[in-house]
């Protein structure tokens, strides 16, 4: 896998200064957690599932979550679980054919079901990545982690957990700091099978009957806001203890997948700023980038997509500027060790180098997942290169 690899390898060396690192299902979880990128959400219900999923894949989607909770009606489950052991066999065959699968996560209710589909999986759930676990807290997330690891063990697969943070109770101003307390104690007991945390910001505004419209984003309303703020102040830390935040779910979309105008797919992909953005607002994007800017201000990485067309901007925006890279190099060189404050190569700011250490440590890391862009290649450029033809 490596983001960007479904673009030509000269349209790649046009775009990079340095190109994202290939890693595979089986890298370091803190490859994965930062390379997790736009995580698309599929019901498990699909009849096509397979083929959707390797349709994606050569998108450039590289993480996928087949959900069996919100997404498709109560009545549906046990039709979703039969139909999800049958795909995953499809997909098990096509990558065995040498079909590349994106990571593979599946959404459950209850803790019973992870080792049950595991079980019914068979040799298929080596295609699996692990679980997302839903509206999670202490008390009810214990279980679901407890099952993880039984199943682990069972089919002798590394599988990750994904717990959703989206209870009332994280919500609620009077049980907040005590849930993410509880949170906290539990995803560090298995720290080593948490690869991230997702927020559900859409859980999180109906306990209040709000929805956001398309010109806002999650941190216009600001209810939703402070409990972004406080995950990222208890769970978000640099020091070591905390882990990767992903962004909330963007809800609007064209019922098109095709999110620009067809001239666009036959232009090159360099100098078309202005028709690019034109083409954005025209179709509602203007709130999702603002919102996924935001996303990494407040320190989350990667986000909750629930359609195709989310996929390429966040990819896009996650490559790791030329500036930036200059930056990061700059401050972590072995003889910044002591300290002090630096020009910066675009000579437009002043570098400190022991509080910025940390910014630049993950720079790099976003770096390794989505690469650098050349001088003078910007979101614009890279989108407009990624977009898939239809």
């Amino acid at each position: 896998m490596q983001h960007f690899g479904h673009l030509a390898p000269d349209v790649r060396k046009a775009l990079f200064h340095q190109e994202p690192v290939e890693f595979t299902a089986d890298s370091p979880a803190r490859t994965l957690a930062v390379a997790l990128g736009a995580t698309l959400y599929s019901p498990a219900t699909r009849p096509q599932l397979a083929a959707d999923v390797l349709k994606q894949a050569g998108r450039g989607v590289l993480s996928m979550v087949l959900c069996l909770e919100d997404s498709i009606g109560d009545g549906d489950v046990e039709a979703g679980e039969e139909n999800l052991v049958r795909q995953l066999a499809l997909l098990d065959e096509a990558a065995a054919a040498g079909e590349s699968l994106p990571l593979l996560f599946i959404r459950v209710r209850a803790p019973g079901q992870i080792p049950d589909l595991v079980r019914r999986m068979g040799p298929a759930v080596h295609r699996l990545s692990g679980f997302v676990l839903p509206k999670f807290t202490e008390e009810s997330g214990i279980p679901f982690l407890e099952a993880l690891t039984a199943a682990e063990s069972a089919s002798d697969r590394r599988l990750f957990a994904m717990p959703v943070l989206e209870s009332p109770q994280l919500l609620h101003l009077e049980s907040r700091a005590e849930t993410l307390h509880g949170i906290a104690r539990s995803v560090d007991k298995y720290r080593d099978r948490v690869l991230a945390l997702r927020l559900g910001v859409t859980d999180f505004c109906s306990a209040y009957g709000l929805r956001r419209a398309p010109d806002m984003t999650a941190y216009d309303v600001r209810i939703v806001a402070s409990v972004i703020s406080d995950v990222v102040n208890v769970l978000g830390r640099a020091d070591g203890t905390g882990f990767t935040v992903t962004g909330p779910v963007w809800e609007y979309f064209r019922l098109q997948e095709r999110m620009f105008k067809p001239q666009l797919r036959r232009s090159p992909f360099l100098g078309r700023a202005e028709e690019l953005r034109t083409a954005l607002i025209e179709h509602d994007m203007d709130g999702l980038l603002r919102e996924i800017e935001l996303d990494r201000a407040n320190g989350l990485q990667g986000k909750t997509c629930i359609h195709p067309s989310h996929v390429a901007p966040v990819h896009a925006l996650s490559v790791v500027s030329h500036e930036e890279f200059s930056d990061a190099v700059d401050i972590l060189r072995p003889e910044r060790g002591a300290g002090g404050v630096l020009r910066s190569a675009y000579t437009n700011k002043m570098n400190e180098v022991k509080p910025h250490r940390a910014w630049a440590e993950r720079t790099l890391l976003r770096a390794e997942a989505f690469g650098v862009a050349g001088e003078g290649i910007g979101f614009v450029e890279l989108l407009t290169a990624s977009v898939p033809a239809t």
